[in-house]
């Protein structure tokens, strides 16, 4: 009896320990990573300030495209793979060395500043997960615990930088593998995520809001109408990855210099950009975005070309992400469809949002979450229906060739995936 007693306490000690060591690591990791988030956020702002004021700018994105290439070769990083290595370093054995924490915060600033259609939050993950990475190192952490506090860095970053705390602690247990969610890291996740979200308020910085007004009542006829509408993000989302996806290897096999593809891109998205006349394919889009929920407005075209463009600035070589992008893809395509399908413009940018999020990262959960953050839980019941039918409509395609894919979305079978997401 007094054996099991010493075992139970024992037990208990070790609970307690591990308690208090990941929110201890969750609240460093927070201040430490949103801190740098809250300056990489801070100063993406003021590029694109300074860019809006200044729109010749975008006719030096060719010198910023070389900028970015030299950065690379400086650091002898010849195959960058992105977001995928956060991605593999948690579910696999791949290194993610701090290196890439400078270089991504660097060359996403600089396309930012001259112009480039790219996003963000793809860089916070990248950013995120290399430092918390360096910080599990630096306390001399075992493998399994460095890949929670690179989970943990990602929330952090991604918080810090859109100001969706819930939806960053999901989305970084989430995103490594489809139909698993790697909740052992939720703890210090949704820690650092909260504490990261309140260093950008210090600075003026506010997080993204998008009020959507009046929503309507429930109906048969409404939710058939939202239905379509997330059964046809389902498809722009598999489309919108293989477009991602070939762009970069079709732009590689074309022009193999990387000096040359990149000024080449930037050559052309000037010239496209310049025949639409508009400045809205100009860095994030957040404006074309919130124009689309808060005014149900939005260009027929937009979706198309934003997708475009976004995958030729990614293809040859320009950093950013395409998290916002895709925001941006499913708001408009949403609002152009809706009008369509006689659905508010409003709720119907905003189901085409969470559909398209939903299906090219494969995480309902955080897209469905994000959506509450953003815009309020009056739209919760059509939100979390969209994301359900695109998750499933969008079958196994991804934009990270590194979520990794043992379960099928189908089934409870182990290992019946049928497909996997290197598209």
């Amino acid at each position: 009896m007094k054996e099991q007693t010493v075992k139970i306490y024992k037990k208990t000690g070790r609970w307690l320990l591990d308690i208090i060591k990941w929110i201890v690591m969750g609240f460093l990791t927070g201040i430490l990573v949103g801190g740098v988030g809250t300056a990489f956020s801070y100063l993406l702002s003021k590029a694109a300030a300074f860019r809006d004021g200044h729109l010749w700018m975008v006719y030096l994105l060719p010198v910023g495209g070389l900028m970015i290439v030299g950065l690379y070769k400086l650091m002898k990083v010849d195959k960058d793979k992105g977001t995928n290595l956060v991605l593999t370093s948690i579910s696999g054995k791949d290194e993610l060395p701090f290196k890439m924490a400078p270089l991504i915060f660097l060359s996403t600033v600089i396309s930012h500043f001259f112009g480039a259609s790219v996003g963000r939050e793809g860089a916070a993950l990248q950013l995120g997960g290399s430092l918390g990475n360096t910080i599990g190192e630096s306390f001399g952490f075992r493998e399994c615990d460095r890949k929670i506090l690179i989970m943990t860095g990602m929330s952090a970053a991604f918080s810090a930088l859109f100001g969706t705390p819930a939806a960053a602690a999901v989305f970084a247990v989430e995103v490594a593998v489809i139909g698993t969610m790697y909740i052992q890291a939720l703890l210090p996740c949704v820690i650092a995520a909260y504490t990261a979200s309140r260093l950008p308020l210090a600075i003026g910085i506010k997080p993204e809001r998008l009020p959507l007004g009046n929503v309507p009542d429930m109906s048969f006829v409404l939710i058939l109408k939202l239905v379509v509408l997330a059964g046809l993000c389902g498809v722009l989302a598999i489309v919108f990855c293989v477009v991602m996806k070939k762009t970069k290897i079709y732009a590689e096999k074309l022009i193999k210099n990387p000096w040359l593809r990149v000024v080449a891109g930037a050559a052309v998205f000037i010239g496209i950009t310049a025949l639409t006349r508009s400045t809205d394919y100009y860095g994030t889009g957040m404006n074309v975005i919130e124009r689309a929920v808060t005014e149900g407005e939005a260009v027929p075209y937009a979706f198309a070309l934003k997708l475009v463009l976004t995958a030729l600035m990614l293809g040859v070589g320009f950093k950013g992400g395409e998290i916002v992008p895709t925001f941006f893809v499913g708001a408009t395509f949403g609002c152009v469809i809706g009008k369509l399908l006689g659905i508010s413009p409003g709720l119907a940018a905003a189901a085409g949002m969470a559909s398209l999020f939903c299906g090219v990262t494969n995480c309902p959960f955080a897209a469905a979450i994000m959506c509450f953050e953003l815009f309020g839980f009056e739209s919760a019941p059509y939100i979390l229906i969209v994301t359900a039918i695109s998750y499933a409509v969008s079958g196994y395609c991804s934009l990270y060739s590194g979520q990794y894919c043992d379960v099928s979305k189908y089934s409870l079978k182990m290992g019946d995936t049928g497909e996997n997401t290197d598209n």
